[in-house]
């Protein structure tokens, strides 16, 4: 997966790029929990370390711009900045509860 540069996108391409590569990692941590049931856990574990791929690509983007700010460069509050930062910070939240999750439920089983 390539890094993006911000200096190379738009605002809204930037927006729309967390978006998209946040909406990746959800989908494979929504993955990784039904494989999961299905009793995949060698799947599980590459399909979380996939979205932790897309996430980082994201986490990368948003300390580039959170530099920026912080070098004095004030940044637009869009509402789709907004709305790509919840998407961000959702699917983080959703990797960890997910991470969490499976050694409980591997208990469980045992």
């Amino acid at each position: 997966m390539s890094e993006l540069k911000l200096e190379e996108l738009t605002e809204e391409q930037v927006c729309f790029q967390m978006i998209l590569h946040s909406g990746n990692a959800r989908s494979k941590v929504l993955q990784a929990l039904r494989l999961y049931r299905e009793g995949d856990i060698e799947k599980v574990n590459e399909m979380l370390a996939d979205a932790e791929e897309d996430l980082s690509l994201v986490h990368k983007v948003h300390f580039q711009l959170v530099q920026k700010e912080a070098g004095g460069e004030q940044q637009e509050l869009s509402l789709l900045f907004l709305h790509a930062e919840d998407h961000f910070m959702s699917t983080l939240t959703m990797k960890e509860m997910v991470k969490e999750m499976i050694p409980i439920f591997q208990e469980l089983k045992s």
